[in-house]
């Protein structure tokens, strides 16, 4: 995926393509981060092995610190423009690297966005709407309910007659 790279202001933070050397990092991030986000499912649900088989074929942009190595990552089905997957290191949010992530993806704001949120994650909940997502849609997935959320000109397009 080609990326807007972006660096914080302090260029501590650099987004950056995934390079397979990253892998064991992100792996490891995976992981922490779902036992974390997901703690009403049980721990033993999630693998380090996960990662490699939830982001095949997926483009992926990572959140470099200088200090710290790999401390977010975005992964994007590219034929849909669906973000599958955003995470941050537990003792890294609400720094603004998740925002830095959605900023680097081809095309942000304008492009077509489009992601998948449980319910029960009202954090993540509430940081997609904050940055332009809208609700398209709900579902139950094994997981739990699910809200579709959608950037504003992708809800748009998926509601044709509905303008915001």
């Amino acid at each position: 995926m080609r990326c807007r790279s972006w660096v914080n202001i302090d260029m501590t933070i650099v987004v950056r393509a995934a390079r397979r050397t990253d892998w064991p990092a992100l792996r490891a991030l995976y992981l922490h981060a779902r036992r974390d986000t997901f703690a009403w499912l049980p721990a033993e649900r999630f693998a380090a092995g996960d990662f490699d088989e939830h982001t095949r074929g997926e483009a992926l942009l990572v959140a470099q610190a200088r200090d710290e190595g790999i401390v977010g990552f975005v992964s994007v089905w590219e034929p849909e423009r669906f973000v599958h997957h955003l995470y941050v290191a537990g003792t890294r949010l609400r720094e603004g690297i998740g925002a830095a992530l959605l900023r680097a993806l081809p095309g942000w704001p304008a492009a077509r966005y489009r992601l998948k949120c449980l319910v029960r994650n009202e954090r993540a909940l509430a940081f997609y709407r904050a940055h332009g997502f809208v609700e398209i849609d709900s579902g139950v997935s094994a997981d739990g309910e699910y809200r579709l959320l959608g950037t504003r000109e992708a809800a748009t397009a998926a509601r044709p007659g509905k303008r915001d």
